[in-house]
C-alpha cells in the first residue's frame, strides 16, 4: 500500500493506441518493461496524458490491471478522478481489488473557495473508502483550482488516508519549502511530495524537499537520473544532465494534445511504443514539428547519447 515515505520516479504512463484507436497491449507491457529497467520506483496510469477520459469504464480497469499485472514488483497508483463519486469509487475499488497501491484524485472544475476543496477531498475519501490511500494531483493550470499551502495542510491533516501530493502548481518551489515547513514545525503530517510539469522544475524541486518525480517526459530515465544524483550529492552532475534536456523538455511541455503528440512521437523513436497514435480527438505532429523534434534530439546527444540511440 502507499504511505508517505514513496520517493522517486512514478512515470505517468501514456495510454500506447494502436491507428485504428485501439489499445495496444504489447506496447503497454513494453513500456511497463522500460520503465522498471530505467530504475522507475513506482507507475501512475489513467492520469491526464494518459487520456483517460477517452477510456470507457471496462477499458480503463483492464489497462489499470495490465499495468498493475506487468510491474507487480512496484506500486502502481491508479487515476480515478471523475464528475461524481459514484464513478470514482467503482474504479477505485476496482484497481485496489486488482493489486493497485493507491489511486489519484484531482479537485473539480467547480471548486473556488478553501472550503469547498478540503470538503471535496474529504468527501471523496469517504466515497471510495477510508482505507484507500489517496494522492492529492495540485494542477492549477489544468484544473484551475488553486490550492494554498494551507489548504493542503487542511486536506493531509483532515484525512488519515492522504499520504501523497503530486505537486505540479507553477510557479511552485515556494510551496515545497512551505509544506516542508509545516512538516518541519509539527503541523502537518509527513506527506510525500512527487513533482510533474514534465519534469521542468525537478532540478531544483527535489533540492527544496520534493521526494522525486511523477511525470511523463520521453526520458524517464533520465528523471531517475536526476533524482539518483541528487540524493547522491552530485549536484552539479545532475543541473549538467538536465541542462542538456531542457530544450526539449521545454518543447515537450506545451499544453494539451500537441505536448503527448511530442512525447509519443519520441517514445516511438525510441522503441518504447510502437506508434505515437492518440485516440480521437487528438492530435499529430507536422512535419515541420517532426524536423524540430529530431534537431533537438540531435542537441540532447550532445550531453546524453541516449538520445541519439533511437529505434
Amino acid at each position: 500500500m502507499l504511505d508517505h515515505t514513496a520517493k522517486g520516479v512514478y512515470p505517468i504512463a501514456p495510454t500506447p493506441f494502436d491507428a485504428e484507436g485501439r489499445i495496444d497491449y504489447a506496447s503497454v507491457d513494453k513500456m511497463t518493461d522500460f520503465y522498471l529497467e530505467c530504475g522507475s520506483t513506482g507507475m501512475t496510469v489513467l492520469g491526464v496524458m494518459g487520456e483517460a477520459p477517452k477510456l470507457d469504464g471496462a477499458e480503463a480497469l483492464e489497462l489499470a490491471t495490465r499495468f498493475i499485472t506487468r510491474a507487480s514488483s512496484v506500486p502502481v497508483i491508479v487515476g480515478v478522478s471523475a464528475p461524481g463519486f459514484a464513478a470514482m469509487r467503482t474504479l477505485a475499488r476496482a484497481a485496489m481489488d486488482k493489486g493497485a497501491a493507491g489511486v489519484m484524485i484531482a479537485p473539480p472544475n467547480t471548486l473556488r473557495t478553501d472550503d469547498q476543496i478540503v470538503t471535496y477531498y474529504r468527501q471523496a475519501s469517504e466515497a471510495i473508502g477510508e482505507e484507500i490511500p489517496f494522492v492529492i494531483q495540485d494542477f492549477p493550470q489544468t484544473f484551475s483550482v488553486v490550492m494554498t499551502p494551507g489548504v493542503i495542510r487542511r486536506i493531509v491533516q483532515d484525512n488519515s488516508a492522504c499520504v501523497m501530493l503530486k505537486h505540479e502548481d507553477w510557479p511552485g518551489l515556494e510551496k515545497i519549502s512551505t509544506l516542508r515547513g509545516f512538516q518541519a514545525d509539527g503541523s502537518m503530517k509527513p506527506i510525500s511530495i512527487l513533482c510533474g510539469n514534465g519534469g521542468l522544475f525537478l532540478d531544483f524541486e527535489v533540492e527544496r524537499g520534493a521526494d522525486g518525480a511523477m511525470t511523463g517526459y520521453a526520458f524517464p530515465d533520465m528523471l531517475c537520473d536526476i533524482v539518483r544524483l541528487q540524493a547522491e550529492g552530485k549536484r552539479d552532475e545532475a543541473h549538467d544532465l538536465f541542462d542538456g534536456h531542457l530544450p526539449l523538455l521545454r518543447y515537450e511541455q506545451q499544453q494539451g494534445p500537441t505536448g503527448l503528440a511530442v512525447r509519443k512521437y519520441v517514445m516511438a523513436r525510441r522503441g518504447i511504443i510502437a506508434a505515437d497514435a492518440q485516440r480521437k480527438p487528438g492530435a499529430a505532429l507536422s512535419a515541420k514539428a517532426k524536423a524540430e523534434v529530431e534537431y533537438l534530439l540531435s542537441r540532447v546527444a550532445r550531453h546524453d547519447p541516449r538520445a541519439g540511440k533511437l529505434g
